[in-house]
């Protein structure tokens, strides 16, 4: 089960990725292309080209964890131009709804820069 760590964020990498990698070779993609830290307990999501399959690679303390989808039908509908999620457009990647029709209603919150 992946557990977000305490201010966690969410980081996709826009590149399509070969689904046959895993822990470590995911790891060096977060290093090389994402410049991030993969030990960081931040969630990276990566998706192949067709964009009908998703892993997410999370260091939870102990180890590696990854998160893998493959949709039977249909594709992920991620933000082309936005390397950086929050927990709710995840949800809607997760959940199949189009980016073009949602509109952020404004907010007040207390966090700088959103």
């Amino acid at each position: 089960m992946l557990r977000p760590a305490r201010d966690f964020r969410i980081w996709v990498c826009e590149r399509p990725t070969d689904m046959r990698k895993s822990f470590d070779t995911l790891a060096a993609l977060v290093e090389g292309v994402l410049r991030r830290d993969p030990l960081s307990g931040h969630w990276f999501v990566f998706v192949n080209r067709r964009a009908n399959r998703m892993k997410i690679l999370v260091f939870e303390g102990d180890g590696y964890a990854i998160w893998s989808k493959r949709l039977e039908a249909g594709t992920f509908a991620l933000p082309h131009g936005k390397a950086q999620l929050s927990v709710a457009e995840l949800g809607l990647v997760l959940d199949g709804i189009e980016w073009k029709e949602t509109a952020r209603k404004r907010r007040f919150c207390l966090i700088r820069g959103e």
